[in-house]
């Protein structure tokens, strides 16, 4: 069984934007999938090793099959819980500890500027999927859905 972690950002939960969805559609393909709750206080943002104590809970899960998916802050989350593992996972970022690797970035994004993600695509020798008008692939930008993500998911499955 594949396991797939999805992160959310800060001040995000398990239940917003298109994770519900994304969580239903991978498990009707037979996948495990954790969307844990990380702790995030509205103003005041959690410290990382808050972030940690929650991913101890679910070390056993993660193997060199794991897909790890992040938004918005939880991307930084991802490359920080990387760079501790002792072994690779099947996809996220950082190539020597995964076998894929896919970016996605809007043109519009209120956060995160095209430019950042151009860059951070370029430094991890990566292409970048551009998606415009995209926003910040959250609710507010009408992403309840990203079949996009899936695909590629599911692609890499």
């Amino acid at each position: 069984m594949q396991t797939i972690f999805i992160f959310h950002g800060t001040e995000g939960c398990p239940e917003e934007n298109w994770f519900p969805w994304l969580k239903q559609e991978l498990e009707k393909e037979g996948c495990k999938v954790f969307v844990p709750q990380f702790p995030s206080p509205p103003v005041v943002p959690a410290k990382i090793n808050e972030w940690f104590d929650v991913l101890k809970e679910y070390e056993k899960y993660i193997t060199e099959e794991t897909v790890l998916i992040s938004h918005s802050l939880g991307g930084i989350f991802t490359l920080r819980a990387l760079e501790k593992l002792s072994h690779p996972v099947k996809a996220a970022s950082i190539k020597k500890k995964a076998d894929h690797f896919v970016i996605f970035q809007s043109d519009n994004d209120p956060y995160v500027s095209l430019g950042n993600g151009k860059e951070l695509a370029k430094r991890l020798d990566v292409e970048m999927d551009f998606i415009p008008n995209a926003g910040h692939f959250n609710k507010k930008a009408g992403y309840v859905k990203f079949e996009k993500l899936k695909e590629k998911v599911l692609e890499i499955l």
